[in-house]
């Protein structure tokens, strides 16, 4: 890859959810310790996709290698998520506007919950980011904004009572947004993360996604797509 200005890196936690980003791009394979990574121009912007595989851990990982190496403007999230609220359906796309872990539990020393330690009770998206997410005109496409909180835990019907407890306004869950959001963070990067929803988190939800991959991971993309391609040209 000759030198350049990196604009966005995008992280997915699997390749399928990735595809749409590389499909007719030409991409260019990269170096990243942890992950998959390639440069491509998408939306007519020069973008890193990263795939680093499933879970908080792996993404920030896979994701601080390439912020790190890379200095992108942005860094967005995509790919799948579980819905959780009431009026939330199967093939929604969801753009993050708050972040928070489902499973951390500090109230015990005065945190709130879903806060860790020393860092803020929310991860806030970028607005200006959510907002041109938001103005994507797709024929067919719901596009919801609203609260992301994610775990190291699939949210099925075992857990799905406990979180839309817990977080009340959250509209989805997935494995990765938080951590990416905190990484974006402690970076000073705008963030976002646009999901599509593939399950309801209900008892069906490990086996049943009721679209395919590929269709969840066009989706969301499809959102990037118009969100990447409106960022400003140097």
């Amino acid at each position: 890859m000759n030198e350049k200005t990196i604009e966005v890196v995008a992280v997915a936690a699997m390749k399928e959810e990735a595809a749409p980003f590389l499909a007719g791009a030409h991409p260019e394979k990269v170096d990243i310790p942890i992950g998959e990574a390639w440069y491509v121009n998408f939306a007519g912007q020069d973008v890193i996709v990263v795939v680093s595989g499933a879970g908080l851990v792996n993404a920030v990982m896979a994701a601080t290698h390439a912020v790190n190496d890379y200095k992108p403007r942005y860094l967005v999230s995509t790919g799948s998520a579980g819905g959780l609220a009431q009026g939330i359906f199967v093939g929604d796309v969801v753009v993050g506007t708050r972040y928070s872990y489902a499973n951390a539990d500090a109230t015990a020393f005065g945190y709130e919950l879903g806060q860790i330690p020393g860092m803020p009770p929310l991860y806030e998206a970028d607005q200006e980011l959510v907002s041109t997410a938001r103005s994507a005109h797709i024929e067919n496409q719901r596009i919801r904004a609203g609260m992301i909180v994610s775990s190291d835990t699939f949210v099925d019907s075992r857990s799905v009572g406990r979180i839309r407890k817990d977080f009340p306004s959250a509209l989805a869950a997935d494995m990765e947004s938080t951590a990416l959001a905190q990484l974006a963070y402690r970076h000073e990067l705008p963030f976002v993360s646009v999901r599509a929803i593939s399950d309801l988190c209900g008892h069906d939800a490990g086996a049943d996604f009721r679209i395919t991959v590929d269709e969840v991971a066009e989706r969301s993309a499809a959102v990037l797509r118009h969100l990447v391609g409106t960022l400003p040209h140097d």
